[in-house]
């Protein structure tokens, strides 16, 4: 455990003694039964402090008391409660009295930490669809606090809040309401001291659904804040006209080039930016509009861009809607800027007399001039597994292994690539041409 003792020698003894660290919702039967082997017990005080992890336990006189505390300040095995154990000290303290805190009083606004989530992983949507199951919900607003993530919830009247908070204090939202990666949550129920919450704006984080004319914050409408829930009532995810990829097993290079050319072959590519996150090569790619990267992110999720498994795409939407390309390099690239316009030391090399190794592969899309025709060669050794001229009328595909017809490429002779993407001991194509 954390180290800490689980009894204070400096304390004044009292009749009544006060537990931590105990389990959630420990009822007064546990308690009890963990304290009436050391004399008899006149009152108690469930599930107080902060996280309702406390309790007072009052014994008819000190000796009692004093009994339990000596015997577990030197037993070598520490008292517990359904496994947890338990810190025992003595209260300040001289009797338990059982008044009951505005989170026992009955109202019309309950108070429901969401235990197991952060801020954004429970929309106020699936607040409401929840809570909706009982009665009208008027108000909703939620917060973070130290306990956690939290929701005020207003209902018409008292009874309809305690129906809520009898039948809902303890159980879990609904799985398939959560997203992915959160495996379950529980709610925790009290009474609020509020009965008519201010909501000043319609957001992500309140709403009020008895006044439609309230002012609306962007965030009440900006996907990427406020998740949409689709007709299945699962979190859909916000579409963009940007795409953002992760590239899976990486045995050969992907260049920028390539990026264009695999991506081009649903519709004009604006702009490209790789990067590295958490050791993964991740890309951004900006269509004209959400058709276009809806139909490239369906057709390529889980495609592989290289025969044989090699540099697998797992697609999803970015959150951005236009993205800031400040460098033409070989990181990123602006296809909306002129080749003219471009200073001399960001141009793209110049074409080799004999062309490239691949020259039967061009642009497919009108606005994909640029780079026409440095975009679609592989590095030496690697196989495309599709041609992008096929797929821009056939966006469903598999790949397929062999060499592709009219293809310049064979398989790689020998897999072990550098990271960059040349053979062992061989020159990197782009040197070449400022040889």
């Amino acid at each position: 455990m954390s180290g800490q003792p689980q009894f204070r020698y400096t304390q004044t003894p009292s009749k009544v003694i006060h537990l931590r660290n105990l389990p959630w919702e420990c009822t007064e039967e546990e308690l009890v039964e963990l304290c009436k082997p050391f004399g008899r017990i006149v009152n108690t005080k469930c599930n107080v402090g902060p996280n309702r992890n406390q309790a007072f336990v009052e014994f008819t006189d000190s000796n009692q008391a004093i009994s339990m505390v000596s015997y577990y300040a030197s037993s070598l095995e520490p008292a517990q409660v359904r496994g947890k154990t338990v810190y025992i000290q003595y209260s300040n303290r001289q009797e338990v009295v059982n008044n009951k805190s505005a989170g026992d009083i009955a109202g019309n606004v309950l108070l429901v930490t969401i235990e197991g989530v952060e801020a954004g992983d429970v929309s106020i949507d699936v607040i409401h669809l929840v809570f909706s199951a009982f009665g009208f919900v008027h108000k909703i607003a939620t917060f973070d606090k130290a306990a956690g993530f939290q929701a005020l919830i207003q209902f018409t009247d008292a009874e309809t809040a305690a129906s809520a908070r009898d039948l809902l204090d303890g159980r879990s939202i609904p799985r398939y309401l959560l997203p992915e990666h959160v495996d379950s949550c529980h709610l925790r129920i009290s009474y609020s001291a509020h009965t008519d919450l201010n909501i000043k704006f319609q957001s992500h984080r309140s709403r009020d659904y008895t006044d439609p004319y309230l002012p609306v914050n962007p965030s009440a409408i900006d996907g990427t804040l406020q998740p949409v829930l689709g007709p299945d009532g699962k979190k859909a995810e916000p579409e963009s006209n940007v795409l953002l990829a992760s590239i899976e097993n990486m045995q050969y290079a992907v260049t920028i080039d390539v990026l264009h050319t695999v991506f081009s072959a649903f519709g004009t590519v604006q702009k490209i930016a790789m990067f590295e996150k958490n050791g993964e090569m991740q890309v951004l790619i900006q269509y004209p509009n959400v058709a276009i990267a809806s139909v490239a992110k369906e057709s390529l999720e889980g495609h592989c861009i290289y025969d044989g498994g090699y540099c697998k795409l797992h697609m999803s939407y970015s959150r951005h809607t236009d993205l800031t390309v400040k460098a033409q390099n070989d990181r990123s690239r602006d296809y909306t800027i002129p080749y003219s316009a471009l200073p001399a030391m960001q141009q793209p090399l110049p074409v080799p007399p004999g062309g490239w190794q691949n020259p039967q592969v061009t642009s497919v899309h009108a606005g994909n001039e640029y780079f026409a025709g440095a975009h679609i060669q592989a590095l030496d050794g690697q196989t495309l597994s599709w041609d992008p001229r096929m797929q821009a009328t056939r966006p469903n595909f598999v790949s397929a292994a062999g060499i592709i017809p009219g293809q310049a490429y064979g398989p790689p002779p020998d897999p072990s690539y550098s990271r960059n993407g040349t053979h062992l001991g061989s020159v990197p194509a782009h040197q070449g041409h400022h040889q």
